[in-house]
């Protein structure tokens, strides 16, 4: 049985960044951990984006405003900067009304409680004008991943209404980095590191585990296939689940890599082995601790056994 890695932990922090570590890998599993990982956070996470413009006498995107600085074009770019959550329902909208010489923000927007902007200092537009008042009404909706305006079959937009391509990700950046590292006597295991960077909409660690759980999902609906095999390989599956349990090597327990070692290297390869120790015995080797004490009694809790007592 391939070795089980150790616990994913944080490494760094700061605003909405963070680096995630997991160490003892075996080797090869970094780089396909890893693109797995970033592909479903840059594709598969929700989030809510501009879909739709109304601007006060303009008609269309390549409209210009009397008395403010950027022409349509532009103001539509810097609002599909905006980034939204929505926390009930799958559809909001918001309303800006502005008038006087200043810069217009997304602060400027009337929101709902039902909706939240992690960037309202975003620049939105500049009026220059004292007597210019700008009216702007947009349509946020949640989503995945990208989406072309072409895509979207929704009714018929309102008179006026702009429609607008959807940036749904609430992930900014991903990257990942595969490492060397020794685990016992080999030097050729994995230490992956994965980096992420949101849009403040949602934290790195809702990020990252959210993809986990996501492929998780699928690798289980994928899995739900084993149920159906025939009657004699069903047969098989019962007959090795006859098989002396004593026989059964510490490698085949859902042990971590780092415990997995510190056993075999004291000659305790096997289960019967193993139920021989008291945990006195076992915390006297070097590298068995309490978390490791604690990964040895679970795993042969789920098997009936338990540790020779003192």
């Amino acid at each position: 049985m391939i070795p089980l890695p150790l616990p994913t932990k944080v490494v760094q922090k700061q605003k909405h960044q963070a680096v995630f570590e997991v160490q003892g890998l075996y080797p090869g599993y970094g780089v396909t951990i890893g693109n797995a990982l970033r592909r479903v956070l840059l594709s598969s996470m929700e989030g809510a984006a501009v879909t739709e413009v109304k601007i006060k006498g303009a008609a269309h995107e390549f409209s210009t405003l009397p008395g403010v600085m950027e022409d349509v074009i532009m103001i539509l770019l810097n609002l599909k900067n905006l980034r939204f959550k929505i926390h009930e329902g799958v559809e909001q909208r918001a309303t800006l009304k502005v008038k006087g010489a200043k810069e217009v923000t997304g602060a400027d927007f009337e929101l709902s409680p039902q909706i939240e902007l992690s960037n309202p200092e975003l620049h939105v537009a500049t009026i220059t004008d004292k007597g210019t008042e700008l009216e702007i009404e947009i349509k946020i909706e949640k989503g995945v991943g990208y989406e072309p305006k072409e895509r979207r079959h929704a009714k018929k937009s309102e008179i006026g209404s702009i429609a607008m391509d959807a940036i749904f990700t609430p992930i900014k950046n991903v990257n990942f980095q595969v490492e060397s590292m020794r685990v016992g006597e080999r030097t050729d295991f994995d230490k992956l590191s994965v980096q992420v960077e949101t849009d403040g909409t949602i934290t790195p660690e809702e990020a990252f585990y959210n993809a986990c759980d996501l492929l998780i999902q699928h690798f289980n609906i994928v899995f739900e296939g084993k149920s159906s095999s025939t009657p004699k390989e069903a047969s098989q599956e019962q007959t090795g689940e006859g098989e002396d349990v004593l026989k059964t090597l510490v490698e085949d327990l859902k042990l971590s890599t780092r415990t997995i070692n510190a056993l075999t290297e004291n000659s305790i390869k096997t289960v019967g082995g193993l139920i021989k120790k008291s945990e006195k015995t076992l915390s006297e080797l070097e590298g068995v601790g309490e978390s490791a004490l604690e990964e040895i009694r679970k795993a042969l809790k789920k098997l009936g056994l338990e540790l020779k007592a003192e």
